[in-house]
């Protein structure tokens, strides 16, 4: 009996989480300030160098579903070039793939994105600027129908893999995808900047269903701010909000890092962070939760930034995942060289 009681709630487990990657429509990072072309197109371009190369990996639920952990990966490259005395156009691209679950059910993208960022004030070490951006990209969603557990195949209150299962005919689509958005920072000099933007996502809301009955992609809005701020000779404040509004589904990360500067000099970008961050997010049936808790450390190091995050679990769920929710790990390098002529930005 317990036997039986527990292999239940496992199917039962993962039929939920298999519901929840089907109704999550986008990928989303922890680290959401260290993968900034897949946060808002307005950011592409928006660095202190000339060009950047950003890779991000994200494992969740392994506690759970083991070999069947959903595991999401991006790569992008940017740079920004000089306009005229003080503006600049950003160009960049981004390719991320997404696995969830025994059914493979999956998304691979690339996309291509601009920005051009107008000077509205200021000076090079003072300066205050607003960033227009939008990118397209080509999708393809798939699934393995193979793996999936169907109500034919229920005998007696048991899963039977001897009976007949459903065909999904058509297991993979590809769609267009487009998105704009905006960004406004402000720095006061090279510790110290602010910024907020917002991007409206899937503009298009292209069809999502595997059997071609017209399901639209929900329409995404990011809501996004953040800065760093130098309060003592090498200790900062580097606080961080995004908020994600998709359909009926809603999330907000919050929190802050704190930066201790290392080495002799500032201006080498030798720095380590540790932060706090929590997540909110809202449950169909009886409002809101706390999701989970992530603990995240990041260490820069002249042109290089590695970042480590992982999720504690703190929804009902963690009766299952003993709160073992998500690891992730960002890779950033920048590429500075020459300039002829620039401005600072925020540190993403």
């Amino acid at each position: 009996m317990k036997k039986t009681t527990l292999h239940f709630y496992a199917l039962c487990l993962t039929m939920m989480l298999a519901a929840v990657a089907v109704q999550a429509q986008d990928i989303h990072f922890s680290q959401f300030y260290q993968s900034p072309l897949n946060l808002n197109p307005a950011l592409t371009g928006v660095m202190n160098c000339n060009h950047r190369i950003v890779a991000n990996y994200r494992n969740q639920w392994a506690s759970v579903l083991k070999s069947n952990a959903y595991n999401t990966y991006s790569a992008s490259y940017d740079q920004k070039i000089p306009v005229g005395r003080y503006d600049y156009f950003g160009l960049g691209g981004t390719l991320w793939g997404d696995k969830a679950g025994a059914s493979e059910f999956g998304t691979i993208q690339a996309r291509l994105s601009g920005s051009y960022a107008k000077k509205m004030g200021g000076y090079r070490k003072k300066a205050h600027y607003l960033v227009l951006g939008a990118d397209a990209g080509v999708s393809q969603r798939s699934i393995n129908s193979a793996n999936l557990q169907w109500p034919s195949q229920n005998n007696n209150g048991q899963f039977d893999p001897n009976l007949p299962g459903e065909i999904i005919l058509d297991p993979n689509f590809i769609f267009v995808d487009l998105s704009a958005g905006a960004l406004w920072f402000s720095v006061f000099d090279e510790n110290n900047n602010f910024y907020f933007g917002g991007a409206f996502s899937h503009l298009n809301r292209a069809d999502q269903s595997f059997e071609n009955a017209n399901i639209p992609l929900y329409s995404k809005f990011t809501f996004h701010a953040g800065g760093e701020f130098l309060t003592g000779q090498r200790f900062g404040l580097v606080p961080g909000v995004v908020s994600f509004f998709q359909g009926p589904s809603w999330q907000v990360n919050f929190g802050n890092s704190f930066k201790f500067l290392l080495g002799n000099s500032r201006r080498y970008n030798q720095a380590f962070q540790i932060g706090a961050w929590a997540r909110l997010a809202n449950r169909l049936s009886d409002g809101k939760l706390m999701d989970a808790l992530i603990l995240s450390t990041r260490f820069d190091y002249e042109q290089f930034t590695i970042g480590f995050s992982y999720d504690i679990n703190t929804s009902s769920l963690s009766t299952a995942s003993n709160g073992n929710g998500a690891f992730e790990f960002s890779l950033v390098y920048k590429i500075c060289g020459p300039e002829r002529r620039g401005v600072y930005c925020p540190n993403f």
